[in-house]
């Protein structure tokens, strides 16, 4: 398979949907059909999970209920399969909690005329060092 020309603008389109429905706690839920029940895999926080299930038993045990996010740059790279790589560069609000940059990667893996996130890291920047 070729490298998919349109790879900025289905990153760019990717992340403006998936964002869409994370950060409403009543259309989160619907996330579990971008993840393949499983092959995909996301890392949160250092924690791998593999499958749909698993990842949105994660993703609802969320327990904050209000969103900021500012989304300072999304980098978008084709991969030979046809796929994208996508890696988001932003700052998150939750709740009352003070904002913290994050960054998000992305592996976007085709399938049929669509794509599914075949990987998912998640990392806020936050530089806790043990003493």
């Amino acid at each position: 398979m070729a490298l998919n020309p349109q790879y900025d603008a289905i990153g760019k389109g990717f992340v403006q949907q998936y964002y869409t429905l994370f950060d409403d706690p009543v259309q989160r839920p619907n996330l579990v059909n971008m993840y393949n029940v499983e092959t995909s895999f996301m890392t949160f926080e250092g924690v791998q999970l593999q499958g749909a299930v698993k990842i949105m038993e994660k993703l609802n045990s969320l327990t904050f209920q209000k969103i900021g996010r500012i989304i300072t740059a999304v980098d978008s790279q084709p991969t030979f399969d046809g796929g994208v790589l996508i890696n988001v560069l932003g700052q998150l609000q939750c709740d009352d909690d003070p904002p913290h940059p994050y960054m998000q990667t992305f592996v976007l893996k085709p399938l049929g005329d669509s794509f599914f996130v075949q990987h998912d890291i998640f990392r806020l920047g936050i530089h806790d060092i043990a003493a």
